[in-house]
Order: C-alpha cells, then structure tokens, then sequence
C-alpha cells in the first residue's frame, strides 16, 4: 500500500505536432508544474476513429504499461498515462534528433555515406537497449518475455547530441500486456521482420536480432537487401532471398563484419545469435578491439554536421519513430 496518494492532474500545453501517423499523432507539448515548472516532451495519442475500437485501445495503454518500468539510455522513456475527454494520451522522452531513416536521406541528399564504424556503433546501442528490455522483469520477479518486433529504421532515433534511443514498442509483445494473436496475423515492417515473422510463427527475442541485422546491413549498404514492391514480395525475399557475402557489397565490409552480419541474419533462429547480449559483444570487440572507436560524442558531431549547426525544423519533425499517438487538443 502507499504511504499517501497526490491526484494533482498533470497538465499539458501542445506546441506543434511532430509526426502523423495512419493511427494517431504525436506531438510536442510542455508539461507544466507549480512555480513555472515546464518540461519539453513528446504525447502519443490515438486518433478518434480508433479511440472507440477496444482493443486497439488495450493494446494502447498495454504499450503504455509495459514500456514505463523501462528505463535505459538507448530506449525512450515512458512518464506518464493520461486521459482526457475520453482520449488516452502517453507523455514520452522528447528526441533532439532525428529516425534513421531521416538519417540515411540526408545522406543521399548530400551523395556522403555514413562511416561504417558509426554504422556499427548505432547498431551495437539498438542491441544494448534490446538485451535491457528481453531481460527485463516486473516488480515481483517475473520475467516479461519481451520482444519488440518492430525494430526498423523508423523506429531507432539519433539525438544530435549522440544518443541512440530504440521506441515505439506498440507491437511488442509480453506476458500479460498486449495481445496480438501470433500465428494468426502478421505485425511488424515486412522489410525489416525476422523470417518467423514473416511466415506467421511465434517469435522471441532472436527475432528482434534478425531485424538488427535488416537495419547493420542497411545502414552499411545504403539499401534495404529484403525491400520488395509489395509487403508481400518483400516477406518473399525475407524468407528466401539468399544472404550475399556481403565483402563483396562493400570494401569497407571486412571478413569479421561479414560474419556479424551473417550469423545475425541466420533464417533458423538456433544458428543466430541466441542473445542482443551476444550480439552487443561481438559488434563492440569489432569496434573497440583495435584501438579508439566511436563514442556517443563522435555520433552526435557527425550528426550535426550532416544536419548544419542550425538544424531546420523539418530535420526536428521527423525525431519520433513512433507510428501512432495522440488526439487533437
């Protein structure tokens, strides 16, 4: 039991909205405190032709619930479950940054790539905030059994400070939070799933690491192996495609590098790595093993020079990975 209770109601102002997305928006507001108290963050919410449909709303607060207990440098946060007028909103950590998939444009835009070791260095960050989150347990012990099942270029954010945040864990599933029927339907990017995914099976966390692998290899090559035309075409190529030795792709890709990319790519899930865990380990010895390697720093100066010192507003807009969230105010 707690020791008191304080039902002061926690109140926003909205500033501007950040992304839209075909379920929700989400949007930049001031969370507003006693003595002038603000703080930036970012507000989910469901739009309101979905907002009536139950369980899409469960899943919603179950996104909600699950996410609140994790808090780790490499995953956005969760603050806080609200509602309003019958509108159920998330209160997130608020990225300076940008997708990479805003990321990876801007490369093309301006004809550079981006350097292998920070390729690497942003994937063994998503593998540190994975190993966190498959680890974790509740408040009496028991492992959730989590997978986030939608780890994609939209998805992973770059603060411009450095930090690399994994979000949107709306397809997650987990023991006792959210409740889509794998084996029945099919959730997830088709470019970016993990072949049990795509072939309608049950998932655990090795398929959070295939979907690591989808985004190394595109990060490295500048392109998507998996993409198809159609969803359909590009879970096809998922599940049959023949993984390249991928030396021969690109020159910077090195024997060692091919072989994380491989193993992490394995289509039977007991040839993969077994654990983000083991993943993290071999991407930071190929990075660190020789000597200096990338840091957080290296990332975020990167970043900003891509992006120029005065980063445009249309660079911010694109900050937030997540493809649902909150209603107008």
């Amino acid at each position: 039991m707690p020791l008191f209770r304080i039902d002061t109601p926690v109140r926003y102002e909205v500033v501007r909205v950040i992304a839209e997305g075909g379920m929700g928006v989400v949007y930049e507001a001031e969370q507003l405190g006693v003595h002038g108290f603000r703080k930036r963050v970012a507000l989910k919410v469901i739009r309101a032709q979905f907002a009536s449909q139950r369980p899409f709303v469960e899943n919603f607060i179950g996104e909600a619930k699950l996410v609140a207990d994790l808090i780790h440098t490499n995953i956005v946060q969760t603050y806080h479950l609200g509602e309003t007028k019958g509108d159920v909103f998330i209160a997130m950590e608020l990225i300076n940054g940008v997708n990479l998939d805003a990321l990876l444009e801007q490369h093309t835009q301006k004809a550079t790539r981006l350097p292998h070791d920070l390729a690497v260095f942003i994937v063994s960050r998503v593998a540190r905030g994975l190993a966190y989150a498959h680890a974790k347990r509740d408040a009496g012990g028991r492992f959730l059994g989590i997978v986030h099942r939608d780890v994609s270029f939209k998805n992973v954010m770059v603060a411009f400070e450095g930090d690399v945040k994994l979000t949107d864990f709306g397809i997650a599933k987990a023991r006792g939070f959210l409740k889509h029927e794998e084996g029945e339907i099919v959730v997830g990017k088709a470019d970016c799933m993990s072949p049990e995914q795509a072939d309608f099976q049950v998932t655990d966390r090795r398929s959070d690491l295939f979907a690591a692998g989808v985004v190394l290899a595109h990060l490295l090559l500048g392109e998507n192996i998996f993409r198809g035309e159609t969803p359909e075409e590009s879970r096809d190529r998922i599940l049959t495609l023949p993984i390249p030795d991928f030396t021969t792709l690109d020159a910077r890709i090195d024997a060692r590098l091919n072989g994380i990319l491989r193993r992490a790519l394995e289509r039977d899930p007991a040839r993969r790595y077994q654990s983000a865990d083991e993943l993290l380990d071999e991407l930071e010895r190929y990075l660190y093993e020789p000597g200096f390697g990338p840091t957080n720093e290296k990332l975020g100066q990167h970043v900003r020079e891509l992006f120029g010192q005065n980063v445009p507003r249309t660079a911010r807009d694109t900050t937030r990975g997540a493809t649902a969230v909150l209603p107008n105010p």
